[in-house]
């Protein structure tokens, strides 16, 4: 495991305040998740079994895969294949660049994320733009998530409140987030609207 994390923890836990209330957040979604599964009396069952097809299909992921292709070939969808991190940011590129797109919205990606494609687009003259708004907020910010499935929980609404003041131009010292959403859905309505192109991963 890199480093850059334990570093990056280790600097974050310094600030005894911001440490509390992060934990306090953690907490928070951990009792809500926690909430939902206690409804539910086969929880237990059902967790047993979703673990046992997400290991059933990643031991058999490379017939699952040509499965897929197969069917989605039939259905008119070309599917392009990548050895690595390099061709497929090539390939996406080569797509991309062929129907002259000059801007792109996209929504949350393990794989865009891992294979480092926003930084390669826009090295290439290409706007890359995060429609999910906690990436949107990271890279308005210029900085990596630091979770996978909430990306911005390390962050507090007066941060963003900040960032959008001088990103978005909204009111200054307001960061209510019901007012921060609605200023980062209309910003984001306009890029959407703007895009040539638009990008999705796929779970």
């Amino acid at each position: 495991m890199s480093t850059k994390h334990s570093k990056a923890a280790s600097a974050f836990l310094e600030h005894e305040e911001d440490s509390r209330w992060h934990n306090q957040s953690i907490w928070y979604v951990r009792e809500k998740r926690d909430k939902m599964a206690m409804e539910l009396s086969e929880w237990e069952a059902l967790r047993d079994l979703s673990s046992g097809i997400k290991r059933h299909t990643i031991t058999h992921m490379d017939q699952y895969l040509e499965q897929f292709s197969k069917q989605a070939e039939a259905n008119g969808v070309i599917v392009h294949w990548a050895k690595d991190a390099a061709e497929y940011n090539d390939i996406v590129y080569d797509i991309l660049s062929g129907h002259q797109v000059k801007k792109v919205v996209k929504s949350k990606s393990m794989l865009t994320e891992e294979c480092h494609l926003n930084t390669f687009l826009i090295s290439k003259g290409i706007d890359v733009v995060e429609t999910d708004l906690g990436e949107r907020i990271l890279q308005l910010m210029n900085i990596p998530p630091s979770h996978i499935v909430m990306p911005a929980i390390h962050l507090k609404r007066q941060q963003v409140g900040r960032l959008f003041e001088e990103k978005l131009h909204t009111e200054k010292g307001n960061s209510d987030p019901t007012y921060l959403t609605q200023a980062a859905r209309m910003h984001l309505r306009n890029e959407f609207m703007t895009a040539d192109a638009g990008m999705t991963g796929a779970n």
